[in-house]
């Protein structure tokens, strides 16, 4: 069970922001930064970039103030029994770089609006949020080193995979997010573990399954729907990335025919 007593975002204080309360509150307290801050950690005082999180437990010393023009959070105080929350492994009162702010973000934008009406499912879907949030935290406080090209890094992934049939090219990658190109496909790789056009490829055969699985357009249409202008460069990529050509991928489909011409598919071999 989890009650929240209050939650914020986009919450602006002015620079000589203070928040001192040495005997901590009664409750959890789950702070995310979206501008530098300082924080009292191991006996002082400490600069953290943007972007961190830090989750005070009961009664635990809280000090954080502003280090900049503006101070901008998001915040949460709430009670839980839920072992999520009591055993977790987050570390108590030491701030840490999230890997994907803006996901964070969007689950304090829901738990604000759960927590402002009284929805049916409220109680329930107010838990859900909580717990999706504090997976992200989790995944984020085992992260070695988050570079601040990361962030750009993350929105661009998210615009490829969000669109995987724009006409990608890493020229046009590297000037969104103003790098060389060479340095763009350094940090990509390095940051997710594949090059940026890999990821535009995986993106635009993992669309082009979904249309073979529940749509029946023709081959050629659905190259044209994910990105490619050449159909067989289509079906040799996905050969590549599958182990079946197109045709015998929508094939393994429980109760289609055979001969795909009833469906109006074209041969291109």
């Amino acid at each position: 069970m989890t009650s929240i007593f209050y939650v914020e975002c986009d919450a602006v204080h002015q620079n000589h922001f203070v928040f001192d309360i040495p005997e901590g509150h009664d409750a959890w307290l789950l702070v995310i930064t979206q501008t530098p801050a300082q924080f009292w950690v191991d006996g002082q005082l400490k600069e953290y970039p943007a972007h961190c999180a830090v989750l005070f437990k009961p009664y635990q010393k809280i000090y954080y103030r502003a280090c900049s023009e503006r101070y901008i959070n998001d915040w949460i105080r709430f009670e839980s029994d839920e072992p999520f929350v009591t055993d977790t492994s987050l570390p108590p009162g030491t701030p840490f770089p999230l890997d994907d702010p803006e996901y964070c973000h969007k689950l304090f934008q829901l738990l604000v609006a759960e927590h402002s009406f009284q929805n049916d499912y409220r109680e329930s879907s107010i838990n859900c949020l909580l717990r999706t949030l504090f997976n992200k935290l989790l995944e984020s406080c085992v992260q070695e080193d988050i570079s601040p090209q990361h962030y750009p890094l993350l929105k661009l992934r998210t615009a490829i995979h969000n669109h995987p049939s724009h006409p990608w090219t890493i020229s046009e990658m590297a000037k969104i997010i103003n790098v060389s190109p060479g340095y763009l496909q350094l940090m990509y790789k390095k940051s997710f573990g594949l090059s940026c056009m890999e990821d535009v490829i995986h993106s635009r055969i993992r669309l082009a399954k979904e249309y073979l699985r529940h749509h029946l357009y023709t081959v050629a249409e659905i190259a044209d729907r994910c990105g490619y202008r050449n159909v067989e460069h289509f079906c040799r990529q996905f050969k590549q990335m599958t182990g079946s050509s197109p045709k015998q991928f929508h094939k393994r489909r429980e109760g289609v025919p055979a001969d795909l011409t009833e469906l109006g598919y074209k041969s291109h071999s």
